[in-house]
């Protein structure tokens, strides 16, 4: 069994070997857990005829075929292959593939041995995803796997400069058994910092997060960045103080530029000075977690990632193929420390501009990979990231930050339907904004209009200005674990 190397050693090693302690990992866990564990892996090296003995380095990795969406939807549909991602031991594959010192171990080490073993691999916990599209797929944590997501999350809020002995956490992110609620309260437990959860819009309520911001005078705010800004821009209304917050992370959706200025603008209104504004990567498949680093501008230098948890590859999205460090191409992820559900070669659907780089960072000095921080989500059409509309393929992140960085823009919301509700007729694209305060709206539709235009090279057929009240009710902010931002109400053909 691996365990996660000394973070102050790793976060200073040299790239050659930091790429050392990768390709140590992945032939450890390749030839003694996931081969052997897990029967839907075990199909796929049998069937390419790939031994997993030879896979030595992380460049054997494009011997082997790239693991889908579809893949995990299709093994949870049917009982006799619901655990096929799942790592299940036995003692027949411990026999034919373990070595023998860690064989020996085992039977030596009696009752420990086998409770270790239960505590290895024994599935005890559950997230899921989304499911905005699908049904939600379950990813499997054993107490192990609680272990190396809690030093993960506990490396990230050391690589976003948290003192765990002075700071004080308020957790905005929804109470849900997803990736990012969890992580943000385990990361808490394994440093010891003060992390106390509002439960988000759902659970506690705008004005109750507010009043236990109050209460506790948090130095971090974590949430989702349509949240975070709305219960910002809310305190602001009543008079909160954030005067002692100094740090503010961001998960789950991406953070435009444009954003963050409008964090920080209702951040000093509310009395806070300096504050470090830090976006985070994390998805359920990977059970994991990354962060950007501080910097003096708030300017992102890319997610810092765990060489020793796991590894990412960036292919060209058409042909699969991996592209050099630097370029442009679709994320693909493999854990290579873990049990309970394990992928190998996940396409997370995520363009990531400015691909993976090995080079130091310039803000922290720190020298672990990274992966740019500018993502899109590509390949995924069902999740509405990437959709026709008026006959054109649009990219609704891209539509969604330009609404999300204008300045005379509060709350935002893009809906596409199908004129009269007929599946044969033309896409209808409605912008639905509640402006700030003081802005001009005829003046704000124009440019909202060239703006998308500009971007995506669709214009809204119509762009509603709603209050804002009206608006935070079309968005769920209260009442939905996650606003509703894109509506898609194309009927189904």
């Amino acid at each position: 069994m691996g365990t996660p190397r000394d973070w102050a050693t790793l976060e200073r090693l040299p790239a050659p070997q930091l790429r050392a302690v990768q390709d140590a990992a992945l032939r450890r866990f390749v030839r003694e857990e996931l081969y052997p564990f897990s029967a839907h892996y075990r199909r796929v090296f049998d069937e390419a005829r790939v031994r997993p003995e030879s896979i030595a380095r992380i460049a054997d990795l494009q011997r082997l075929p790239l693991t889908t969406k579809q893949d995990l939807l299709r093994a949870q549909s049917t009982p006799q292959t619901r655990y096929d991602f799942v790592l299940r031991p036995s003692p027949d594959r411990i026999r034919a593939h373990w070595p023998f010192l860690r064989k020996l171990a085992l039977v030596l080490g009696g009752a420990r041995a086998r409770e270790a073993l239960r505590f290895q691999y024994t599935p005890n916990f559950l997230t899921f995803t989304t499911g905005r599209s699908s049904e939600p797929v379950g990813f499997a944590y054993t107490p192990f796997d609680l272990q190396v997501l809690q030093q993960g999350i506990a490396r990230m809020f050391d690589i976003a400069g948290l003192d765990p002995a002075r700071d004080r956490l308020v957790n905005l992110f929804p109470f849900a058994p997803h990736l990012a609620f969890w992580a943000v309260t385990l990361g808490g437990f394994e440093t010891g910092a003060l992390v106390v959860p509002s439960g988000g819009g759902k659970v506690m309520g705008t004005d109750g997060s507010l009043r236990l911001i109050e209460r506790m005078k948090p130095t971090v705010l974590v949430g989702t960045p349509g949240f975070t800004y709305h219960v910002l821009r809310r305190g602001n209304e009543l008079g909160t103080s954030f005067a002692d917050v100094h740090t503010v992370i961001l998960g789950a959706e991406k953070v435009p530029p444009g954003l963050k200025d409008k964090l920080l603008e209702a951040l000093r209104t509310g009395g806070a000075a300096a504050v470090r504004i830090i976006g985070t990567y994390g998805f359920t498949e990977a059970r994991m977690a990354w962060a950007e680093c501080p910097s003096a501008d708030n300017h992102s230098t890319g997610y810092h990632l765990h060489p020793d948890l796991g590894v990412f590859e960036v292919i060209e999205p058409k042909s699969g193929a991996v592209v050099p460090d630097g370029e442009d191409g679709e994320l693909v992820y493999t854990g290579i420390l873990g049990h309970g559900t394990c992928v190998l070669r996940y396409r997370t659907g995520d363009l990531c501009v400015g691909g993976l780089t090995w080079k130091p960072c310039s803000s922290c000095g720190r020298t672990l990979p990274r992966i740019g921080a500018e993502l899109r989500r590509v390949s995924e059409q069902h999740s509405l990231s990437l959709t026709k509309v008026k006959g054109t393929l649009v990219d609704l992140s891209v539509m969604g930050s330009v609404l999300a960085a204008m300045r005379d823009v509060e709350e935002w919301q893009v809906v596409i339907s199908k004129r009269n509700d007929d599946p044969l007729e033309l896409d209808q694209l409605e912008v639905r904004v509640a402006p700030r305060a003081g802005a001009n709206a005829d003046e704000l539709v124009k440019s909202i209009r060239r703006d998308l235009a500009n971007a995506t090279e669709v214009a809204p057929n119509e762009v509603h200005v709603l209050t804002l009240h009206e608006m935070l009710e079309h968005l769920g902010m209260e009442s939905a674990m996650k606003e509703k931002r894109f509506l898609d109400r194309r009927p189904k053909s």
